[in-house]
């Protein structure tokens, strides 16, 4: 089990908007094999979930550890995972979340609480975080060495970078327009 891409799927699917058993499929595009067991029921399940995981980004984000670990464990509490040895390649042995989960939600539900659960625990609670590009509220997992991402994409972080660079730009014409008006004063 890759755990760290368990907790970015985590992520993701905090970030999706799944109005319909479509959405979903668009969801897990890159998970096709799936597609054909998802059901409607599903969508309600993975709503509330969502609605249910985003405080745990929104506490790590401010560094409130115990709040994170507290929501994280009610999660786990509610939606228990039975993790499984996979062997389907002998020689390299590895985690999976149960492939006996009633629905299509409750795996992705699993693998999300046991992706999350293991970054917390092997990389720290302050690596989960929610966008810092002001028109966006998606969140991300901060896997950088130095623990400094900012922003939930490469296009986040070019917004933001050029309206930063633009309000430069205005203070500086302000800040000329300011010193022409008091040299015209003298």
């Amino acid at each position: 089990m890759d755990f760290i891409r368990y907790a970015e799927r985590a992520a993701t699917l905090v970030n999706a908007d799944l109005p319909d058993e479509a959405a979903l499929h668009e969801h897990l595009a890159d998970r096709t094999w799936l597609h054909r067991s998802v059901v409607p029921e599903d969508i309600p399940s993975l709503q509330a979930f969502q609605a249910e995981l985003r405080p745990v980004f929104e506490a790590s984000d401010v560094d409130d550890v115990r709040l994170l670990v507290g929501s994280l464990n009610d999660l786990l509490a509610s939606h228990p995972v039975t993790p499984m040895i996979s062997d389907h390649d002998p020689s390299n042995l590895h985690m999976h979340v149960t492939n006996q989960a009633s629905s299509v939600a409750e795996l992705l539900i699993a693998e999300s609480l046991m992706g999350l659960a293991n970054l917390v625990c092997d990389l720290g609670a302050t690596r989960l975080g929610i966008c810092s590009e002001a028109r966006c509220d998606n969140v991300f997992v901060d896997t950088s060495p130095n623990q400094s991402r900012r922003y939930c994409s490469d296009r986040c972080s070019s917004r933001a970078n050029v309206a930063a660079f633009r309000a430069r730009q205005r203070q500086a014409v302000q800040a000329g327009t300011d010193q022409d008006v008091e040299a015209a004063a003298q």
